[in-house]
Formats: C-alpha cells, structure tokens, sequence
C-alpha cells in the first residue's frame, strides 16, 4: 500500500488596503516583501495612492468597510493618520503605519525631528534628473548602440549573448541613478573585443545555462509567432555560445554574474554590489 500523499494546502486569500499621500510604491513594495515571506497566501490589493484629503479618505474607509482586511500606510498628515485610525478602530480592522518603525528609530538616533512634507521621496532635486539622465542614457546605448567613447560615460556595461536581461537590467539599474549600457555576443561577430579599451565603466558579463537558455528563446520566438527552427534554439549551438562568453570574460578578467535563476532585481543588486566593491578596489564574481 503506497503512502498517502498529504493534502495540499489551500490559498489563503485576504484584502489589503494600501493608503499612501504620495504614490504609493514604497508601500506596495514593502506589502509585497512582506507576503512573499507567506507560503500559500495570496493578497487582494487594493492601492489608494495621493490621499491628501478627508473627503478622499472618506471614500478610503467606506472600501475597506466593503472589503476588511489589513491596512497599510504612509500617510504623514496627522489629521489624516488620525481619520484612518479612527475609522479602523470603530471598524475593528488592523491598520499599520509601515515606516514607523523605522522613522521612530532614525529620529531617536539622530535626535531630528521627523519632516511632515509629503512625497518628500519624489522630490525634484539632483537625484530625480540624475535617474531621469540614467534612463536617457540606458535607451540610447541599448543593445550595443553607441561608440565606443558614448560608452566611456557609463558607470557600468553589461554584455552577454542575446536574452540575458541585459535591457531590463539597465532599466532597472537606470531608476536607481546608475548609467548603464549593454553589448550583446552575436556568434560570428566581434565577441565585445572593443569593451577591453573602456577605462571608465565596470564591464560586467552575464552568463546563463544552456538549457535555460534555449527556454527562454523558444518562448521569446513563440510569443513574435516564429516557429522556425534555427541555431538560435539548437541545444549544441546554444551550449557553445554560452561556453565562448564564458571564455571570453575569463580571458578579460571581467567580473560575471550568472543570471540563470535570477531575477532582474537580483541581478541589478549584484551590480550595485560589484560596483561598491570597485570603489573600494575590490571586484568578485557572482
């Protein structure tokens, strides 16, 4: 008699409301860190971004009245804190101010006081222009475009062969104020040879198993509808393309970064890293 297999568990599906004054991402991505640390729960969202009046966190209480669960936010006007709690209380549902923790214990090791200035975040100072700049910058030298004295102003250049997130990647980096520029390895053609003359950027190499390879561009070609066999999708001639980059960041020395079970995300906070460790005259590979 074979052993009885144990039943799977359920989803648990629960509402979140999401409150916030400004736009509402930090909140959504601390919700979404936090559930992730739940197996087998999914959150109904439900985001109220720019609630900067009563009469708009009236309409805020009367959604979470309709649909209780949890309550998020980062709201900083006290008379609105205090309208949410309020509500919350006498609808008996829990509500969390997210940053709290955190801004009560910066403010007792600083011993300043707490700004009231909502979106204080989103500022347009030298940092917005600076991410916006970064942006520009990622657009115009994706996909080896640009010479190779444009590249020369990145702070980092990624290169791979094709489908290894090299443009998401730049995006990413490019929100956080990074410039970044991508070169793709196309068989046949100069395998990043020009990078070596970069003095400037970090170079970066992206690398990815065979296997997950091929997945990934027999789906890219089945999504454009291109059903077409070809070496693009050939295990064998995957498999060597992949072990020519490989050699060719070893023969270089660049630092590499193997992408195949990682996010973008994770991979942008593994060039965040390489990249502080070249300031501090240290460079690993991933």
């Amino acid at each position: 008699m074979s052993p009885s297999r144990p039943a799977s568990r359920l989803a648990t599906y629960f509402h979140v409301h999401l409150v916030s004054d400004s736009t509402g991402e930090t909140l959504n991505a601390m919700a979404k860190a936090v559930v992730a640390r739940f197996d087998g729960v999914i959150p109904i969202e439900h985001i109220y971004a720019l609630v900067r009046s009563s009469k708009q966190m009236e309409r805020v209480l009367q959604e979470v009245e309709g649909a209780p669960g949890v309550v998020l936010h980062t709201l900083v006007d006290r008379d609105l804190r205090e309208q949410l709690e309020e509500g919350c209380r006498r609808l008996n549902i829990p509500q969390i101010g997210a940053l709290d923790p955190l801004v009560g214990a910066l403010s007792g090791y600083l011993g300043a006081n707490i700004s009231t200035r909502v979106g204080a975040q989103h500022a347009l100072d030298h940092g917005y222009f600076a991410r916006i700049g970064a942006l520009d910058f990622a657009i115009a030298h994706d996909d080896g475009q640009g010479s190779t004295e444009q590249l020369e102003q990145a702070d980092v250049v990624l290169c791979g062969v094709s489908r290894t997130s090299k443009t998401p990647t730049c995006i990413y980096l490019a929100h956080r104020g990074i410039r970044a520029a991508n070169v793709p390895l196309v068989p046949g053609q100069e395998d990043g040879e020009r990078l070596t003359q970069l003095k400037n950027p970090l170079v970066v190499g992206l690398l990815v198993s065979p296997d997950r390879l091929v997945q990934i561009r027999r789906n890219r070609l089945e999504g454009l509808n291109a059903h077409h066999a070809s070496s693009y999708i050939d295990h064998d001639a995957v498999r060597e393309e992949t072990i020519k980059a490989r050699r060719a960041f070893e023969r270089r020395g660049w630092p590499t970064i193997d992408v195949t079970r990682r996010s973008v995300e994770e991979t942008a906070a593994a060039i965040v890293n390489l990249l502080s460790e070249r300031r501090a005259g240290r460079v690993r590979t991933i």
